[in-house]
């Protein structure tokens, strides 16, 4: 077994303060107020549409940086493949000149 000494450890994350939840409102959201209208027109109301606020945050998650890592994630490996690659197959065995090739 690989990890039969491991403790498992509480983390305590000091300063943390949970925002609170009168701070999100549906109408701050435009994608949950269609939700919101979209329900009401077929005489539904969904009381727990508040806790899907924090999703629409653009704070949250921080979309735009998270793409931008994710895309060019490993470039620099790739890079350096890329340029081993040319190495080896340019300047350690070049392609030699194809004489008299016809049959």
């Amino acid at each position: 077994m690989r990890y039969h000494n491991y403790t498992y450890q509480v983390y305590d994350v000091k300063n943390f303060k949970a925002p609170d939840w009168r701070s999100y409102k549906v109408d701050d959201y435009p994608e949950l107020v269609r939700v919101r209208n979209a329900l009401a027109s077929h005489g539904l109301k969904d009381p727990w549409l508040r806790n899907e606020c924090w999703r629409f945050n653009p704070a949250f998650g921080e979309t735009h940086r998270n793409v931008l890592r994710t895309v060019f994630r490993g470039w620099k490996l790739g890079l350096v493949a890329a340029v081993s690659l040319y190495f080896v197959n340019n300047v350690i065995f070049p392609e030699e000149p194809h004489h008299g090739d016809h049959h």
